[in-house]
């Protein structure tokens, strides 16, 4: 589908506009949202599905997320790539027209130079969280977490993102969470999103995990690419 309509107006994908497999996910993920705001209202006013980019998986990443609908989210990771600036603000452009929440990897700089909702903190950098909350108070701040740790940072997060849940192809994976080191993380308290192996066939064991939704790489690439 074109980015804009006939008459030039930018088009909002809604779960109608998408194929069989992408609205799958984004039910599925909707519906995770939905059970977790039953619990704690504010859950619900965050994304259900959040798209994870990588520069090698995920080379051209605006093109997925203009597929999108609204009220998803994309988290873009650069890693420190020469192009991360450029990708960041054609994503911006993209996630804004569309109503879509965009964060950014590590890098606050570039997360207020384009004007992004938020940022998703790397599990080292969790700590980070009180001093961007100072100094960006509505700003969208999430952050990974591989392990359980009762003393892990949770103030000032707006939620977690669990990996991996699932086993997962990444050659970056840390030890496979599973369903009982997933509760783990939800009983922190935080909102919490499930990542790592997810698709629309895992998706269906995470009913009752308590999680806010879902996020992936492979698997929104796959569902929104298009074809």
């Amino acid at each position: 589908m074109d980015e804009k309509g006939a008459a030039g107006e930018e088009t909002v994908m809604t779960a109608e506009d998408l194929g069989e497999n992408a609205r799958r996910l984004w039910r599925q993920a909707q519906a995770l949202n939905l059970r977790a705001a039953a619990v704690s209202p504010a859950t619900g006013r965050l994304p259900p599905l959040l798209f994870f980019t990588d520069p090698e998986r995920t080379p051209r990443p605006w093109e997925t997320a203009a597929r999108m609908p609204t009220g998803s989210g994309v988290v873009f990771r650069g890693f420190g790539q020469v192009e991360a600036v450029e990708a960041a603000q054609r994503l911006r452009a993209v996630t804004r027209d569309a109503g879509i929440r965009l964060l950014i990897g590590a890098d606050a700089d570039l997360a207020a130079a384009v004007e992004a909702d938020g940022i998703h903190l790397p599990e080292r950098l969790a700590g980070e969280a009180a001093r961007l909350r100072a100094a960006h108070p509505d700003w969208l701040i999430t952050a990974a977490i591989h392990e359980t740790r009762a003393e892990f940072p949770v103030r000032d997060l707006d939620a977690l993102v669990a990996s991996p849940v699932f086993p997962t192809t990444s050659a970056s994976a840390r030890p496979v969470l599973g369903l009982d080191g997933l509760a783990r993380v939800t009983a922190l308290g935080l909102p919490t999103y499930a990542l790592g192996g997810i698709d629309a066939e895992t998706a269906g064991r995470l009913t009752r995990s308590g999680v806010c939704g879902l996020a992936a790489v492979e698997a929104v690439r796959n569902a929104f690419s298009g074809d």
